[in-house]
């Protein structure tokens, strides 16, 4: 599958597991998060489209499964154990190829949406 061609998300499910507002913690963070997700990759899900973490930085850690990360025209395959690093650099999207369930978590830092 294409870059240009990757369908949206579809039979992943996450699970916010905790967040910590920094903004408490440490000066000069008001109203970012350290959050820590848990995200389930049915049998041939995808988490697309293409995506950054341009203001997101994040690492994932795979608990359970393969799940194959695809940047700049390489597909790699990750898991079960350490997984990735997202940076302002980085521009992917997820699969699970496999046969069975992918289950990874993920930390990162946001600066949630306030609505009005």
């Amino acid at each position: 599958m294409s870059e240009e061609r990757v369908p949206p998300s579809q039979g992943v499910t996450s699970e916010l597991l905790a967040s910590v507002d920094l903004g408490a913690e440490i000066d000069g963070m008001a109203g970012w998060q350290l959050r820590l997700r848990r995200f389930t990759f049915a049998p041939g899900a995808v988490f697309g489209p293409m995506h950054d973490h341009s203001g997101r930085p994040g690492l994932v850690f795979i608990l359970d499964g393969v799940i194959t990360d695809h940047r700049d025209g390489v597909a790699t395959d990750y898991g079960p154990g350490p997984g990735w690093a997202e940076d302002h650099g980085t521009r992917h999207w997820l699969e699970n190829r496999r046969e069975d369930a992918a289950v990874e978590v993920s930390f990162d830092l946001v600066q949630p949406v306030i609505q009005a």
